[in-house]
């Protein structure tokens, strides 16, 4: 059984950074694709970047691309999302997801994964 945990969140200023992470704390990952999504309130939970397992696949959201980095480290069962020159439109909770294997058409559809984190909130002040 996957679990994932999420840390990393907190309060930022408009231009910084944050690195969040995704641990799964239950079994060793093999083929396992990770993903990240985010709610803002009163929205719906969108997308934002996917990556496979080998890491080489990597799936970005419009609204993030060239500013969010996503990886991961298989030694350490740890996925991470680098976020850089944040805004107030980011603000929101952010959810790691996983699934078994990585789908390369449909890597953004909230409903293929299976596991998901309990969220970190992520607010950025203008």
């Amino acid at each position: 059984q996957v679990q994932l945990v999420e840390s990393g969140g907190g309060l930022v200023q408009a231009g910084e950074s944050l690195r969040l992470s995704c641990a799964d704390t239950g079994r060793a990952w093999s083929n396992i694709a990770m993903a990240w999504f985010r709610q803002a309130p009163g929205k719906d939970r969108e997308f934002v970047a996917a990556i496979n397992w080998s890491s080489a696949f990597k799936n970005y959201a419009d609204s993030v691309k060239g500013r969010f980095t996503i990886s991961r480290d298989s030694a350490k069962n740890t996925a991470y999302l680098q976020m850089d020159d944040l805004g107030p439109e980011d603000t929101a909770v952010y959810y790691c997801a996983a699934r078994p294997g990585y789908s390369v058409t449909y890597y953004y559809r909230e409903a293929l994964y299976e596991s998901w984190g309990q969220g970190t909130q992520v607010t950025v002040a203008s």
